[in-house]
């Protein structure tokens, strides 16, 4: 099991961006059928904050007419911190100088050694990726274990009775992946074959449209962001951070895009040091990502660790 397990993290750290663009297969959504797979190259193809537990809650009892809709009867709180204009005005003409999955302000680990690990799970949306993975959130759910979950727009529009239903329990917390699934560039730079934003503008768009439905549909505005297929150049990075959002990529790639086999989940999760931040599918239930996480999570249990959303540890 030794050796299996650093056979896994070896394959991880071969990987050190890991593969996360894994959403380009059929899939079955939340409420049944195929979507089909997206033709190679396709540009938008592949791969909270939420409000504190009793606000969360809160949002449980407020019901509505619309399935997956959750209002909440309070004031009306802007989604981003500047307007598009701004952004152009201020970042416009700044060249990126790096490209990856760190840069200013970007959240990669909890910033502890304690035995606390956060699972966020991405939900990419679009072709390919609009699967719900009931098998994984069931568990999640059984075993009491929190999460935060990484929801795009067009997953959540494909699922809009499951998006309410997340939204309302306060074991998760719902976070913003973007608009379209792309990544986040000022010069359009791709990552996995996805052509990324192009430039200030294009990054609110991309962080902004999103936002927007999501603090309309929860009540508050999501504190964290994390770009399709997490990539990010540095100005790209410094304008979520100025629109009051903070960027999170990942410490440990847990699912390779949710390619990996049960065991390969299992090893790499299992493996997570303390403090981790730990990147996930949650839309792919015919992958390995449930039952890697089933075994995963029982094994670190018994040696001490927690799971916290990301909002239990970053304030």
């Amino acid at each position: 099991m030794i050796a299996s397990r650093r056979a896994a993290l070896a394959a991880l750290a071969a990987l050190a961006a890991g593969t996360l663009a894994g959403c380009d297969r059929p899939v079955t959504l939340a409420s049944g059928g195929e979507v089909p797979s997206a033709t190679p190259g396709a540009a938008a193809g592949s791969p909270a904050g939420a409000a504190s537990r009793a606000g969360a809650a809160s949002r449980a009892g407020a019901g509505s007419r619309t399935p997956g809709l959750v209002r909440v009867n309070v004031p009306h709180a802007p989604a981003v911190a500047l307007t598009r204009a701004q952004v152009v005005d201020r970042y416009g003409h700044l060249r990126p100088h790096t490209w990856g999955f760190g840069g200013p302000g970007v959240v990669r680990g909890l910033g502890t050694s304690r035995r606390v690990i956060a699972l966020t799970f991405d939900a990419c949306g679009g072709y390919g990726g609009s699967g719900y993975d009931h098998a994984l959130i069931s568990f999640l759910r059984r075993r009491e274990v929190p999460a935060t979950l990484f929801l795009n727009s067009r997953w959540i529009d494909a699922n809009p009775a499951a998006f309410g239903r997340l939204a309302a329990e306060p074991l998760f917390e719902i976070a913003n992946h973007g608009t379209r699934h792309l990544p986040l560039s000022v010069t359009g730079r791709s990552a996995y074959d996805i052509g990324g934003t192009r430039n200030a503008g294009q990054v609110y768009d991309e962080v902004a449209g999103n936002q927007a439905k999501l603090t309309r549909r929860l009540g508050v505005p999501p504190r964290f962001f994390r770009a399709g297929t997490a990539y990010s150049d540095d100005v790209a990075a410094r304008i979520v951070t100025a629109m009051g959002v903070r960027l999170v990529t990942f410490s440990v790639n847990g699912d390779a895009g949710a390619t990996f086999t049960p065991g390969e989940v299992r090893s790499t999760v299992a493996g997570a040091p303390g403090g981790s931040v730990v990147i996930g599918h949650m839309n792919h239930p015919e992958g390995g990502t449930a039952e890697g996480i089933a075994a995963a999570v029982p094994y670190l249990l018994a040696r001490g660790y927690r799971f916290v959303r990301l909002s239990d540890e970053l304030r």
